[in-house]
C-alpha cells in the first residue's frame, strides 16, 4: 500500500514539507515472474483462440456469412477483449505487485512477438550465413568472400549503392518542392495538389511496377502496335521505339523513377507538416531584416526542418536497401538491374543457396543498422529538446 511521507524540502531558505510516495520495496522475484506470466500470456492465448478460429474459418463448407462475422469479431474486438480481461485480472493483484505487473501486460506481448519473430530469425539467418548452400555444413567465412569477389553480387551492390544515392535525393528534393510550393496554396487548393501527389503510397510495389510496365511497354516490329504510354510519344514525334527496360545502365534509372513516385508524396506531407511547424515570428523577422524568400527558405526555413529532413532521408534510404519488389516484377534482375535484396531472394529461392543467401541479408541488416540507430537519436535529441 503506498505511504505518504513528508520530509524537510533540501537546499532551501525555509522548511516546507514535501509530499512523496513510497511505493514498496522494488520488484522481487515473485513480481519478475508475474511480469514473465502476463508478458506471455496475451501472445499464447491470442494463438490459441486463432488457432481455434482458424479450424472454424478454414473450413471448406462453413457458411461464408458466419465466417465474415467471426472474423470480424476476433480481429477487431479480440484483442480488446483479451488486453481489457488481461488488464482487469492484473487489477486483482495486491497493490504492491500491481505497480510493477501491468505495464507488462501491454508491453511484453510487444516484446514477446518482437523476439519470436523478429530476434531469432536474425539470430537464425545470421547462423545460416556461415554454413554451406544447403544449410548444413559451416564454411564460415566463404558466403561473404564470394560476395565481394562475385560480379553478379558485386553489380547487386553496386546498383544498390547507386539506388541509396539517387532516390533519397531526388525523392526529398521533390517533395520539399511540392511542400513549398502546396504550402503557397490556398487551403482548398493545398488539400487537392497534397491529395494528388500522396495518392501513389497507397499503391503497393507490386501495383506501381505493373503500372510503370505499361508505361515502359515496348513491342519488337511485327507484334502490334506500341501500347507503352511513354513509346506511344516517343514514336509520335517520328522516332523508332525503344526497349526502355533493356538500355543498360539506363534501366536502372527508369526503374528508380518508380520509388521515386511513390516516395515523393511521403516526403511531401512530412516536411510539410515540418515547414508549418517553423514559427512565423522567426520568418517575418528575418523578412523585415530584409532577406529574400530564397534566403529566408535556405537560412532559415532548412535550418529550422534539418531533424525533419533527416529523419525523411533516413527512413527513405532504409526502404531503398529493402527494395525488391520494382527489380522483381520489370526486369527481375537481368540486364543489368539486380539489386542486394533482388540476389537474396534469387539466391535463397531459385539458386537453392541458403548460406549465400542468408549471408546477403546480414549484409543488408549491417547496411541498415547505421540508419535506425541515427533515427532513434534523432527522435531522443527531439524529446529531450520539449
Amino acid at each position: 500500500m503506498p505511504i505518504d511521507i513528508e520530509k524537510e524540502a533540501p537546499e532551501s531558505g525555509e522548511s516546507r514539507p514535501v509530499k512523496e510516495i513510497y511505493k514498496g520495496p522494488g520488484p522481487n522475484f515473485l513480481t519478475q515472474l508475474m511480469r514473465i506470466a502476463v508478458s506471455l500470456a496475451v501472445p499464447l492465448i491470442a494463438f490459441g483462440i486463432l488457432y481455434w478460429a482458424g479450424t472454424i474459418l478454414l473450413d471448406e463448407d462453413a457458411n461464408r456469412l458466419v465466417v465474415v462475422v467471426m472474423a470480424l469479431i476476433i480481429g477487431v474486438l479480440g484483442v480488446f477483449g483479451l488486453f481489457y480481461a488481461m488488464n482487469w485480472l492484473t487489477n486483482l493483484l495486491p497493490e504492491r505487485y500491481r505497480h510493477y505487473v501491468l505495464p507488462f501486460v501491454f508491453v511484453g506481448p510487444a516484446l514477446v512477438l518482437l523476439t519470436v519473430f523478429l530476434l531469432y530469425p536474425t539470430v537464425v539467418t545470421f547462423r545460416l550465413s556461415f554454413q554451406n548452400a544447403q544449410g548444413e555444413g559451416f564454411v564460415w567465412l566463404e558466403n561473404y568472400v564470394e560476395i565481394f569477389t562475385d560480379s553478379g553480387t558485386l553489380e547487386a551492390l553496386r546498383n544498390s549503392i547507386l539506388w541509396v544515392i539517387i532516390v533519397p535525393a531526388l525523392a526529398v528534393s521533390i517533395g520539399l518542392l511540392f511542400a513549398v510550393l502546396s504550402d503557397k496554396l490556398g487551403s482548398k487548393g493545398e488539400a487537392f495538389s497534397k491529395s494528388f501527389i500522396f495518392m501513389p503510397m497507397a499503391i503497393s510495389f507490386v501495383g506501381a511496377s505493373i503500372v510503370w510496365r505499361f508505361i515502359y511497354n515496348f513491342r519488337p516490329e511485327g507484334f502490334g502496335e506500341q501500347i507503352g504510354i511513354l513509346n506511344g510519344i516517343w514514336t509520335a514525334i517520328g522516332n523508332e521505339p525503344v526497349a526502355w527496360l533493356l538500355q543498360e545502365p539506363w534501366n536502372n534509372f527508369y526503374l528508380m523513377v518508380i520509388l521515386v513516385w511513390l516516395q515523393v508524396g511521403f516526403a511531401m506531407v512530412i516536411l510539410s507538416a515540418g515547414i508549418k511547424a517553423v514559427p512565423d515570428d522567426i520568418i517575418e523577422a528575418a523578412r523585415i531584416d530584409g532577406a529574400k524568400e530564397t534566403q529566408v527558405f535556405w537560412r532559415v526555413i532548412i535550418p529550422s526542418i534539418s531533424s525533419t529532413l533527416v529523419v525523411v532521408l533516413t527512413t527513405i534510404v532504409i526502404t531503398v536497401w529493402k527494395v525488391f519488389d520494382i527489380v522483381f516484377v520489370m526486369t527481375s534482375g537481368e540486364f543489368g538491374t539486380s539489386v542486394v535484396a533482388e540476389r537474396m531472394v534469387t539466391e535463397f529461392f531459385t539458386f537453392g543457396n541458403e548460406g549465400k543467401g542468408a549471408a546477403l541479408a546480414v549484409v543488408l541488416l549491417v547496411a541498415i543498422i547505421p540508419l535506425m540507430v541515427l533515427n532513434v537519436r534523432r527522435f531522443q535529441a527531439q524529446e529531450a529538446q520539449r
